[in-house]
């Protein structure tokens, strides 16, 4: 994982927008947001707290969707969806 990358996952909104703002604070220029699956809604959300209330002033760049196949729990393989979305100063 990059420096300048932030996994959603099952954690607060507040944590990722914090790490997001704290990221885009520290002269990084870009950070890209990444989620997989039921968090791709979270990291839209992230991504749209952090523009309208905390980082008015900051630009949604790119936005990359894709799948991926991992492993099922029961064995096999599946796809899951992924979102990545760019955001910088």
């Amino acid at each position: 994982m990059a420096d300048n990358e932030v996994l959603v996952g099952k954690k607060p909104l507040m944590s990722y927008v914090l790490a997001v703002i704290t990221q885009l604070s520290e002269a990084k220029g870009e950070v890209v947001i990444k989620a997989r699956g039921r968090s791709i809604s979270s990291a839209v959300d992230i991504v749209q707290i952090v523009k309208n209330k905390f980082a008015k002033d900051a630009k949604i760049g790119e936005v990359k969707i894709g799948t991926q196949e991992v492993e099922a729990k029961e064995g096999g393989k599946i796809n899951v969806s992924t979102i990545e979305i760019s955001i910088s100063k």
